[in-house]
C-alpha cells in the first residue's frame, strides 16, 4: 500500500491548519463590546419605558381625582426615570424622553410647584436643543410653558396672534392682562 497519497493529504491538511491563527493579540473583542453596549441600551430603554408607564398611571389617577399630590408624584417618578436611564441610552428613545420631560413640567405646574416646572423646562431645553413638542391643536409646548411660567415677555401679550399657544390660553392671558391694567 502506497502511503504517499495519505502522507500528502495529511501534509496538506497540516499546512492548511498552520495558516489558521490563534494569536490572541489579533482577536478583536469589539464585536462583543458592541453587543454588551447594545444590550445595556436595550435594557435601560426597557426599564425607562416601565418607569414611564408607572408615571402615566399616576398622571391618569391625578386627572381623574384632581389630586394635586398625584401630579407631583407623577412628576417625581418621571424625573427618576430619566435619572435612572444613565448614559447607556443617551441617544435612545429621544421622543419618549422628550414627552417625559414635558410631562414633568406640566405635572409640576398642575401640582403647584412652579419652581420645579421652570427647572425642568430649562432641562428640557438643554437636553433637546432646538426641539419642541406640539399639542393636539398644534400649539407649541415650549411657548405655552414659557407663557404659563412667566418666562415670556409680558409685552408680547398684545401679540398673542404670533404665539403658538392654544386659543384658550390666549383668551385667559388677555383676560389677566386686561384686569391687571385696570
Amino acid at each position: 500500500m502506497d502511503r504517499t497519497p495519505k502522507a500528502l493529504l495529511v501534509g496538506a491538511a497540516l499546512a492548511l491548519l498552520a495558516g489558521c491563527s490563534t494569536d490572541k493579540a489579533t482577536f478583536d473583542p469589539g464585536g462583543i463590546g458592541f453587543h454588551e453596549a447594545r444590550y445595556a441600551e436595550v435594557s435601560a430603554t426597557r426599564d425607562f419605558r416601565a418607569c414611564f408607564e408607572e408615571a402615566l398611571q399616576l398622571d391618569s389617577q391625578a386627572r381623574s381625582s384632581g389630586d394635586l399630590g398625584r401630579y407631583l408624584a407623577s412628576a417625581r417618578v418621571l424625573e427618576s426615570c430619566e435619572a435612572n436611564l444613565g448614559p447607556e441610552a443617551n441617544g435612545v428613545a429621544k421622543e419618549e424622553r422628550m414627552r417625559a420631560y414635558g410631562l414633568t413640567v406640566q405635572n409640576y405646574l398642575k401640582g403647584g410647584d412652579a419652581v420645579s416646572a421652570r427647572r425642568n423646562l430649562d432641562r428640557f431645553r438643554q437636553a433637546f436643543p432646538e426641539n419642541d413638542l406640539y399639542y393636539a391643536d398644534g400649539a407649541s409646548f415650549l411657548t405655552t410653558m414659557e407663557v404659563l411660567l412667566g418666562q415670556e415677555d409680558t409685552k408680547a401679550f398684545g401679540q398673542f396672534a404670533v404665539l403658538n399657544v392654544s386659543g384658550q390660553l390666549k383668551d385667559e392671558m388677555r383676560r389677566m392682562h386686561h384686569w391687571k391694567s385696570q
